[in-house]
């Protein structure tokens, strides 16, 4: 099929390279609009596709886990990123740690041999109308990442039709494996005020006095991450830190995420003296949520403090929580099934703007992106991956959403359909099937 226009990506990071090979691999023209090394945001220090900004390690290649078995079906899907980073590989174990300059030089090299790319440096701030577009039979992707600009971020916030839809400062509460909480150290489900009958969508953990007061103790000395320089400390009232309202007196918690007031536990008849909640993050109860405790602890203190909850000390942590200066939308509300705004079908949202987290992920929705781009270019019906597959799940957590209120999410087991309990077979058994069961749904996809 002939193709009048092109497809123009704006923004050469992991996401928006990923999406312009997924378009130039097809055979359609793709132009890559990037602003850097013209215009460097404050995180970047090259004008090289792909810069990773952060750490050099795309996370785990392990067989059974979640961010190796998302490489793995981005590898069959032709991932120019997964190629890439396995070429500028480095000893890290299991992880997937890459020398910055080889990756980068890897990805840009491929997208500017190859003849259907052309790219130009330059900034975008903004977009031909809809009717424009259709004229030239072009489609847009953009794929501008957390830092986008503040032009940009107002052709994105009108595309997602609403204000309240783009968030420009993050603050993530930390994911826990359902399974993994001791629910014999007095766990109880009950909503808030309810009667008291047990029962209810909020999974608690009460503390008594000494508990509460050692875990305190240990907020207030554990190491936290410092922002960056183009980060400002303003946070919004309705989700500060624990550690901000921890500095606002001793108590500050016990009246905020962890009040107890409606809440009687079940072995005492009473308030307990102060209580966490755990929200349910999807429709299996496979991933539960810490309500209203947004961190900057580093991950490693966050495993050791929140330890000290009681029925966490073996907690399986999903996602850490986080606090940083973060560009996304409530992609639930904005996008279609295939990444494209319903305000305008012809632009794609790509990568970590969408509401995924961390590189692979961020890459992976590029992914997506670019099909789904090729698929419109050629007036065809877009083929999401399945939604038992790692991607597929990840897609569908981008664009249907959780239960809870959308924040971004990382690859992680939890999005997958658990597999039942079963005399004999262990722990590590069922996440061995679960991720055999994700690759043959992924395998047997055909589009």
């Amino acid at each position: 099929m002939a193709i009048s226009g092109v497809v123009h990506v704006v923004g050469a990071g992991l996401a928006g390279s990923e999406a312009a090979w997924q378009v130039a691999s097809a055979g359609i023209p793709v132009v890559i609009h990037e602003m850097r090394p013209t215009q460097l945001t404050p995180a970047h220090q090259t004008g090289r596709f792909a810069e990773l900004v952060c750490s050099n390690s795309l996370k785990s290649l392990g067989e059974d886990t979640a961010p190796g078995l998302l490489k793995r079906e981005m590898t069959a899907l032709g991932s120019l990123i997964i190629e890439a980073a396995l070429g500028a590989q480095v000893p890290a174990g299991q992880a997937l740690a890459v020398n910055r300059e080889i990756f980068s030089s890897l990805v840009e090299d491929k997208l500017k041999n190859n003849p259907m790319v052309t790219v130009r440096y330059e900034d975008i701030s903004a977009l031909p109308s809809a009717a424009e577009m259709a004229a030239l039979g072009d489609f847009w992707i953009i794929a501008t990442g957390p830092l986008t600009t503040q032009p940009l971020a107002e052709v994105v916030r009108e595309l997602s039709g609403c204000e309240k839809r783009l968030h420009f400062y993050d603050a993530i509460a930390p994911v826990i494996e359902a399974e993994s909480i001791d629910h014999s150290k007095g766990a109880f489900f009950k909503n808030r005020w309810d009667d008291e009958t047990l029962g209810g969508d909020y999974l608690n953990l009460p503390l008594s006095k000494d508990e509460y007061n050692r875990f305190i103790d240990a907020v207030i000395l554990a190491e936290k991450m410092p922002l960056h320089d183009f980060e400002e400390t303003k946070y919004f009232e309705s989700c500060l830190p624990i550690e901000v309202m921890v500095e606002r007196g001793r108590d500050t918690l016990r009246f905020g995420p962890m009040k107890p007031s409606g809440l009687t536990d079940p072995r005492t008849g009473r308030w307990p003296y102060a209580n966490v909640q755990l929200r349910l993050e999807n429709k299996e109860a496979s991933m539960l949520s810490m309500v209203g405790f947004q961190t900057k602890m580093k991950w490693p203190e966050q495993r050791r403090v929140f330890g000290l909850i009681p029925g966490l000390e073996a907690a399986e942590f999903l996602r850490f929580g986080s606090v940083h200066r973060n560009t996304y939308i409530k992609s639930p509300e904005a996008l279609n099934a295939d990444l494209s705004f319903k305000e305008n079908p012809r632009v794609f949202l790509a990568g970590q703007i969408t509401g995924v987290e961390g590189y692979t992920e961020s890459a992976a929705m590029g992914l997506v992106a670019g099909r789904a781009a090729v698929a419109a270019a050629l007036g065809k019906a877009f083929c999401a991956p399945p939604a038992t597959s790692m991607i597929g799940a990840l897609l569908n957590y981008v664009t249907v959403g959780p239960l809870g209120p959308y924040q971004p999410m990382n690859a992680n087991l939890g999005l997958l359909s658990p597999i039942p309990k079963q005399k004999g077979l262990s722990k590590a058994d069922r996440k061995a099937q679960q991720v055999q069961a994700a690759w043959t749904s992924f395998s047997q996809w055909h589009c």
